[in-house]
């Protein structure tokens, strides 16, 4: 195999890739990157069984070829390499040798006819949207996906598709988000779990163009992302997500209109004091068109008001201000509303079309204070 490539390709998918890579494998041929020149193209692969990307990089093909090259070696090589046309050449032992301008490395490689290739996913009536639209949903949910393994469903965000519409939801058990999309086209029912490491990945990749589209392929076990001549697969998470609709009330006995900007701001000084192992919620109270912040904690203690429109009764209610927090941050309204029933019920942050939802629990704050 024989192909010559700009640095800046080369660079371009190796660093595209790499987010398959798996950190942690007893299989050292998936600690590879494949290089595929075949009828035409020239192809970047890894996979961690899981997740997997391939991307198509621009160059020349002098003679066709299949090499497996360690990921870390090849990326570290290419960093390094001048902002020249690249030589990668692989004989019959496998042997890699990497010349630019005066420059040459030799890299030993490994049978490409070994590494597993991505699973062949059936495409059928793409779910069609905007990168931008793609790279918002997932910057906008994929905080409050559960971290941990005890329910592997919390670990990823659920696609579900009905006519025209898009609603992706995640939750944590302290906290839910929920984005609603409308769709260009009309789609059947269909849904899935996605796992937050896949769309996490994806969403680094995305250029996030408003006119540069994403086919979406959505199979019984897998997803499939294409854009850029760059093609994602996942395998879905199974399982039945939880039913979000009977989890949202529209009931409520306070409702405050106030700037994001400001109560981000102040939440994000409130978190001065609650620090690792001071896990102290901030006590949010609602009186009087006036919202007020106070935090007490070993380390010291703050508070802060801000003007508000408010409707309803008087509140005072305790939460994690980092909850609160990546809600606002995930937001990009200057003006939000939020709506409260009592101190010991959900909040619910959102706007008139519902085209963005946050329900975050409170913080008891006899206990917390006990």
């Amino acid at each position: 195999m024989k192909i010559i490539c700009s640095k800046a390709s080369l660079t371009n998918g190796v660093n595209i890739v790499l987010k398959a890579v798996p950190t942690n494998t007893t299989m050292s041929i998936l600690n590879c990157i494949l290089v595929t020149a075949k009828d035409g193209f020239i192809k970047f692969t890894s996979t961690d069984g899981d997740l997997g990307i391939e991307t198509k990089v621009e160059g020349v093909i002098a003679e066709e070829g299949v090499i497996a090259i360690d990921a870390k070696m090849f990326s570290e090589v290419v960093r390094k390499l001048p902002d020249i046309d690249v030589s990668i050449e692989a004989d019959n032992n496998f042997a890699v040798k990497i010349k630019c301008g005066k420059l040459k490395f030799e890299i030993n490689g490994q049978d490409g006819s070994g590494f597993t290739l991505l699973p062949n996913v059936e495409k059928n009536n793409p779910l069609v949207i905007s990168q931008l639209t793609l790279k918002d949903i997932i910057r906008q949910t994929i905080f409050s996906i559960g971290l941990n393994d005890t329910n592997k469903v919390m670990s990823g965000i659920h696609f579900f598709i009905n006519s025209n519409k898009l609603k992706c939801s995640s939750l944590d058990g302290h906290r839910i988000s929920i984005r609603n999309v409308e769709l260009k086209n009309n789609y059947e029912p269909l849904e899935a779990i996605v796992p937050g490491k896949a769309l996490n990945e994806i969403s680094k990749i995305l250029n996030g163009g408003s006119e540069d589209e994403i086919e979406i392929y959505i199979t019984k076990n897998h997803i499939l992302f294409e854009f850029n001549d760059t093609t994602v697969v996942s395998r879905l998470i199974e399982g039945k997500f939880f039913d979000v609709n009977k989890m949202i009330s529209t009931d409520y006995e306070t409702k405050i209109t106030v700037n994001k900007k400001e109560l981000y701001e102040c939440l994000d000084r409130s978190m001065l004091f609650s620090k690792e192992g001071n896990k102290k919620p901030v006590v949010v109270n609602i009186d009087n068109s006036i919202l007020k912040i106070e935090v007490n904690s070993p380390l010291g203690s703050m508070d802060e008001e801000i003007d508000i429109e408010m409707q309803g009764r008087s509140v005072n209610i305790g939460f994690n201000p980092k909850f609160l927090s990546d809600a606002l941050k995930a937001i990009d309204d200057e003006v939000i509303e939020m709506y409260l029933v009592n101190a010991k019920a959900p909040c619910y942050i959102k706007d008139e079309k519902d085209s963005y939802i946050y329900l975050v629990l409170p913080i008891n704050l006899a206990n917390a204070n006990s």
